[in-house]
């Protein structure tokens, strides 16, 4: 129910009446009003339910910014799905059922109440559905309302440092900071998706323990039903929005972000000891302010001549050392330039109530200097901006670096007309698009990475999201763990971490939390080392610069595995980090370990939070688990207790699966193209054809074996008990005899 100051102002939608119905689509007045109730069949386990006055929900041709809007938000519009509608006649809820093989949409015409079943089950159920209308503001705001259970554990809604469990908080897309995103889905089998630019607030069994209640203010309330497990409500999820492309092979090689105030040259200094040290090293990221930006007086792009005074210098020493270089941006003109004053005449720039250029404070990016924030909602400085980007790409810079997502003043008005939490959000959005555009969009297939830690929607359709700055303690190692998993809930595949923080003091960094960082860095989309001297390998003694050679080896040997999750991640839509709820939806006990998680589909990563080797760890129900390192096999359900030294990671391979490797590298381009693996692991008989980068590897099983086309000259490793026998380019695993 909307709150009390706005009861007077509430239309209460209590009934429906039918109107019609396609193979698609069936349609509902709302009695005593000129609203209506469309719902779609917009996918098997899909329905989406749009409500507003008919005109505006028939409106076959919106506008150029009611389109763009759209686009901003889904990337597949039409209804894919077919729904058979019938009446219910049985008293006391008489209305209608939209169903969908065994999934159903019960719909009661008064009171006006939804119901969703997955076969006889009933796994979700509205109380309430009512519209506020605020007169003088001229907006409407519509309030739900959702029956929770006992069994209802909620994720999504956005990034979290917390329990992954958001049941009773309150989370608001639009507050600063708060990193709300407007997707909800439970372990019990249903999600929803708020189809909306504007702010969207989640009581997520806050102010009623049994009550799942959202608000959002919009002309149009636009909402997606999913039915089904988690990960396939991921799957539709990101089908529906927008999945992201793949990075290319050089971002997947371990990272280092130069320290604050570190010249170039020093930093190349770093990499060449990374080098001699054998230490694996691919890209480094240059450290805020802006790198490079327009010219004083005009639209063209130059380098900080203080940090790089030479940009095709510094490409040709990286290309000579093997690494790439990112570096950061920021979509902004400093005040007091010429180039301020010509875009605030042309209207380039955000402006004010007074139609004057507002001018933000200096941030890191600008350097700590006053600026004016590019209008990127119009279309020439949108393509603008991203034309000079894509000079500095092609001159040989890797990728940039660019967080956009400013809080924007609610005076503050756009081109398009955005203003508000529309245009807080949309601009976030039309930043790293526009980046993408300059770096992949002219590329087939899109390939590259756009370096950014905004939270907005559609922030799944790129592949490259930075992870916090958390410090340098046990507790930044598990908030920065937690925050990926919470990311990966919300259907964005790529969080990267970092290794401690040059923000943050160092004297707690001890070497023995500097390896199991490293250790659960390794086993992630990827990380990055601190080139701050205190938080580099250097810091440390001999043992521990060998145990980060051992890890570093094992990071580039699962760069295949890895890049090939994300590659998979366009067809299914699944985070590289996959939490337990997601993952095991169906086992209570799993989702308790929140900060254990699956790499993929064939890896449990248990890493160890706290002082010490000895750990306890989980292995979910329903499939057995294979010790990686020492090749015992566990059934599932079970908790033990294990001792990890710190050249060792409670890892466990899942049973059905196999595990491809590549070979030693210090860097991908040390990568054969032609031989991109070297060895095989398998955990038990395998069953499902492996994730792994451009993978041509096949498994199918007949008369209790299985065979598997695509291992020619691989190592195999197989689990105990099995034998393995090569038939020219097929191999046959089979139980030993």
């Amino acid at each position: 129910m909307p709150p009390k100051s706005d009861l007077d102002h509430v239309t209460q939608l209590v009934a429906l009446d039918f109107l019609t119905s396609k193979s698609t689509r069936a349609d509902f007045a709302v009695p005593d009003t000129d609203m209506q109730l469309l719902i779609e069949a917009h996918a098997p386990g899909v329905y989406r339910l749009r409500c507003a006055q008919a005109g505006v929900l028939h409106n076959e041709k919106p506008g150029a910014r009611a389109r763009a809007h759209a686009e901003m938000l889904l990337a597949r519009h039409e209804p894919v799905g077919e729904l058979a509608v019938s009446s219910i006649a049985e008293a006391p809820h008489s209305g209608w059922r939209l169903q969908q093989g065994d999934i159903t949409l019960e719909v009661t015409q008064s009171p006006l109440q939804l119901f969703v079943y997955k076969g006889e089950d009933c796994v979700l159920g509205s109380s309430g559905l009512a519209l506020a209308c605020d007169h003088d503001k001229q907006q409407a705001s519509w309030h739900l309302a959702f029956e929770l259970d006992g069994d209802d554990a909620l994720h999504g809604t956005g990034e979290t440092s917390t329990e992954l469990d958001q049941r009773g908080s309150t989370r608001v897309s639009d507050e600063h900071g708060a990193r709300a995103l407007p997707l909800v889905w439970s372990t019990k089998g249903w999600g929803l998706y708020f189809n909306t630019l504007a702010c969207v607030k989640h009581d997520l069994g806050d102010t009623d323990p049994d009550l799942y209640q959202v608000s959002l203010s919009d002309g149009v309330l636009d909402l997606f039903l999913f039915v089904g497990e988690p990960s396939e409500i991921l799957n539709q999820y990101t089908a529906l929005t927008g999945r992201a492309g793949q990075p290319g092979l050089w971002p997947m090689g371990v990272w280092l972000d130069q320290a604050g105030g570190q010249s170039v040259e020093d930093t190349l200094a770093v990499v060449q000891t990374f080098r001699d040290q054998q230490w694996g090293l691919d890209a480094v990221c240059l450290a805020a302010p802006a790198a490079y930006g327009f010219q004083a007086d005009k639209p063209a792009f130059e380098w900080d001549a203080n940090r790089v005074p030479d940009a095709r210098d510094l490409f040709a020493r990286a290309q000579a050392l093997n690494v790439q270089f990112a570096a950061p941006s920021f979509p902004g003109v400093l005040r007091g330039t010429e180039m301020f004053d010509e875009w605030e005449d042309r209207g380039w720039l955000l402006i004010d109530d007074d139609g004057n250029a507002h001018v933000f404070e200096g941030n890191e990016a600008s350097g700590g200097q006053p600026f004016g924030l590019l209008d990127l909602t119009h279309k020439d400085v949108y393509k603008l901006w991203s034309e000079r980007q894509r000079q500095v790409f092609d001159e040989g810079l890797g990728a940039p670096v660019c967080n956009a997502q400013f809080d924007i003043p609610d005076g503050i008005t756009a081109r398009g007309g955005e203003s508000g939490a529309i245009l807080r959000t949309v601009y976030p959005l039309l930043a790293r698009r526009a980046l993408f555009d300059a770096v992949a969009g002219h590329k087939t297939p899109q390939e590259g990475v756009v370096i950014s830690s905004d939270v907005f929607p559609a922030a799944q359709r790129f592949a490259w999201q930075r992870g916090p700055r958390t410090g340098n303690d046990w507790a930044a190692f598990e908030h920065s763990l937690r925050t990926a998993l919470s990311l990966g809930d919300n259907g964005i595949t790529v969080q990267t971490h970092t290794l401690g923080s040059a923000q943050h003091p160092v004297k707690d960094m001890t070497p023995e939390l500097y390896i199991r960082w490293l250790a659960a860095n390794v086993f992630s989309a990827n990380f990055s080392f601190q080139a701050l001297p205190a938080l580099l390998p250097t810091a440390f003694d001999a043992a521990i610069q060998e145990l980060v050679r051992h890890w570093l080896q094992w990071r580039y040997r699962l760069i295949p595995y890895v890049l090939g999750i994300i590659e998979d991640a366009v067809r299914s839509g699944l985070p590289v980090q996959r939490s337990m709820a997601l993952a095991f939806p169906s086992d209570p006990l799993a989702q308790a370990w929140d900060t254990q998680y699956l790499l993929g589909p064939a890896l449990l990563v248990a890493p160890v939070l706290k002082p010490g080797k000895q750990t306890q760890v989980y292995l979910p129900e329903g499939d057995a688990w294979w010790d990686l390192n020492t090749g015992w096999r566990y059934e599932g359900g079970t908790t033990w207790t294990v001792d990890a030294d710190l050249d060792t990671l409670p890892l466990f391979g899942r049973e059905g699966h196999m595990l491809c490797l590549g070979p030693n590298a210090q860097h991908t381009g040390d990568f054969n193209s032609a031989r991109i693996l070297d060895e095989v692991w398998m955990f038990g008989m395998p069953e499902h054809s492996p994730v792994v980068m451009r993978n041509k590897i096949r498994v199918m099983q007949m008369q209790g074996s299985s065979y598997i086309k695509g291992l020619e000259g691989l190592r195999i490793l197989p689990s105990e008990g099995l034998e393995v026998k090569r038939r020219g380019a097929e191999v046959r695993i089979s139980r030993a005899r």
